[in-house]
């Protein structure tokens, strides 16, 4: 991964609103949950709401889908991953020290 992209991706996910729905939609799982549910749970504007999914979207943290008149959202467990292999990839490289939490 790119360290350009691992950074996009953290800009993306350190803004309480975005970092929320993020976890919301990890917790969701594949399945994914609708916009509407989104708003409701966090308690956020549609409008804000948008704004945030358009962020996450746009890192490639989440992907929408069109089903019927509802667009569901999911988290884009592959990138996540991908980011969190980025983040550890070289721990403890540098150290001799025993209990590595990697």
């Amino acid at each position: 991964m790119e360290s350009t992209l691992a950074v996009k991706m953290l800009a993306a996910l350190a803004q309480e609103t975005r970092l929320a729905v993020f976890r919301q939609l990890v917790e969701a799982g594949p399945a994914g949950r609708a916009a509407g549910e989104l708003a409701s749970a966090l308690d956020c504007a549609p409008a804000t709401l948008s704004f945030h999914l358009k962020e996450l979207t746009n890192a490639g943290l989440i992907a929408g889908r069109q089903e019927g008149r509802y667009v569901i959202y999911a988290a884009n467990f592959a990138t996540m991953n991908g980011l969190l292999s980025y983040l550890s990839e070289n721990c403890c490289r540098a150290s001799s020290a025993d209990g590595c939490g990697c």
